[in-house]
């Protein structure tokens, strides 16, 4: 006896490809979303497949007195990299972005822009992997949307996650709370994203072991905040790298801040790939990496946080917030001279977030 057609329709099952009719809005794109997107990101609140999520408010104002909201977009080339994809990536980053100004993570949107052409299965295993990464964070995926462009019109795929979290009472972060005799602190090795992401495209024909550092920090932010309750900034160092975040500290803050090349966590393979190619491990982008801002006498029980959880077991204090230059960030060098480290002008590498 001939069994009926499953969720996936006969057309889906032959199209290996995703073609400009899975963005028409009619069956063919209802069976995209049932196919590659309903069916990995299921939860209570996709189920109705309505064009909203419906929260409860009260839910939400039960656990917490503010709402935090973000959201990003992500482009990477390659789609899939040692250490992650762009599926993992846009969780992630969003995950990240509401965890450092000390929220709670609780639901994501995801809207795809996909280039016509692009294979279904590499969509299905981004859709999996950003399933997977969100549910390990204990976050649902709430609702979506997706668009098809001609081919050429985009580069496979773009991804854009929105994220909604919840701030508890008392806690307030900000770029412009840093203090003099504040320490800086990070959680680990800084540049392994960029390096790792630039040698996967194969351009360069660099031969590394080197594997994004791409995770979803809320545990270690919410570690951090239970042993350092006055600190006063977080934030993960992504486009534009540690200097970058830490220049905008710097000037926010009116503050000058010293950090010292010998205590900078740096792999020597990152370090090997910044002087074959002229680089400075300061800017490279970073999807696991935060940096905070404490007040000095938290410093040592917020190291000790951090290295007490896989995602920091490499943490390090790297400077202070001193008097000097408002605005100005500076670094101790290996050789006992200091150099200025200013905020990225332009792009240090093509694009990778």
């Amino acid at each position: 006896m001939n069994q009926m057609p499953t969720r996936r329709s006969f057309a889906q099952v032959l199209l290996r490809t995703v073609t400009l009719a899975h963005g028409g809005g009619g069956k063919a794109t209802k069976d995209l979303i049932d196919d590659v997107f309903a069916r990995e990101f299921d939860n209570e609140f996709l189920e109705p497949m309505e064009d909203q999520a419906r929260l409860v408010m009260s839910a939400l104002a039960g656990q917490n007195d503010r709402l935090a909201f973000t959201t990003d977009s992500y482009v990477v080339t390659p789609l899939f990299f040692p250490g992650g994809d762009i599926g993992k990536l846009a969780v992630c980053g969003t995950i990240n972005d509401l965890a450092v100004g000390g929220a709670k993570p609780l639901f994501l949107s995801c809207a795809v822009i996909i280039e016509e052409g692009l294979e279904m299965e590499t969509l299905r295993l981004v859709a999996r992997s950003m399933a997977a990464t969100a549910r390990a964070a204990g976050v649902a995926i709430v609702t979506g949307d997706t668009k098809v462009v001609p081919r050429g019109a985009c580069d496979k795929l773009f991804v854009t996650t929105t994220g909604i979290g919840v701030i508890p009472a008392g806690r307030e972060l900000g770029v412009g709370r840093a203090e003099i005799g504040d320490r800086v602190i990070v959680n680990g090795m800084l540049g392994d994203h960029g390096a790792a992401v630039l040698a996967a495209r194969g351009d360069l024909a660099l031969e590394t072991a080197l594997e994004s550092d791409c995770a979803a920090l809320h545990e270690l932010t919410e570690a951090l905040l239970q042993a350092a309750p006055g600190t006063r900034f977080m934030r993960d160092a992504t486009r534009g790298g540690l200097a970058t975040l830490l220049n905008e500290v710097a000037a926010a803050s009116g503050v000058m801040i010293e950090i010292d090349d010998r205590r900078l966590p740096l792999r020597e393979e990152v370090r090997g790939v910044c002087e074959i190619l002229g680089l400075d491990p300061l800017y490279l982008a970073n999807e696991g990496k935060i940096a905070a801002v404490v007040p000095a006498g938290e410093a040592s029980a917020a190291l000790a946080a951090w290295k007490d959880h896989p995602l920091g077991r490499d943490a390090a204090d790297i400077g202070v917030v001193t008097t000097g230059e408002a605005g100005r960030v500076t670094m101790r060098t290996l050789f006992g001279g200091t150099r200025i480290v200013d905020m990225l002008v332009g792009e240090q590498l093509p694009r990778i977030c």
